[in-house]
């Protein structure tokens, strides 16, 4: 069935598709279906990274370093920098809840609201500010090093006004 579907979609996108809709999934509190999508999504979008970028040879310290460089650069405007800022946390915070809490218990109904809230935010913020596709679209390493850049940029700037 799953293949059938993937047919309808350009082979060029199937594995944002994946990724997409293991998170969609989430939101029907489909867990193993949600992991499972999710991580095949990835491991394509990884795949595919790879074979765009021959010329990387490193380590797993590296292309962690790609991923964050990649997402800094792809996230430049100050608005959308804003709400991401916000939006990450409640899209993490969210997911940790609707993977651990019952499916349709009160904290599983905040957690998808947190999740959608935190990814209406972020979408905005590439639609309308920034004009581009989230990172992880075309580095899926970015959707980790996304959230370690920002708190790293939230962590020094609390850092440098306690100093100052």
């Amino acid at each position: 069935m799953l293949d059938k579907i993937l047919h309808l979609v350009p082979a060029e996108k199937r594995d944002v598709a994946l990724a997409a809709g293991g998170m969609a999934a989430l939101l029907t509190g489909s867990k193993l279906t949600a992991l499972a999508l999710f991580g095949r999504g990835a491991w394509g979008l990884e795949q595919t990274w790879r074979k765009k970028h021959p010329e990387f040879q490193g380590g797993m310290r590296e292309r962690w370093q790609a991923a964050a460089t990649f997402y800094a650069a792809s996230h430049k405007d100050p608005t959308n920098r804003v709400l991401h800022k916000v939006g990450i946390p409640l899209i993490v915070g969210g997911a940790v809840g609707l993977l651990a809490m019952p499916r349709w218990s009160p904290p599983w109904v905040l957690s998808a609201g947190a999740f959608a809230g935190g990814w209406a935010l972020n979408i905005v913020g590439h639609a309308k500010y920034e004009k581009n596709a989230p990172a992880f679209a075309d580095d899926p390493l970015a959707f980790l090093a996304g959230p370690a850049w920002d708190l790293q940029q939230t962590l020094g700037a609390a850092a440098r006004r306690v100093r100052s």
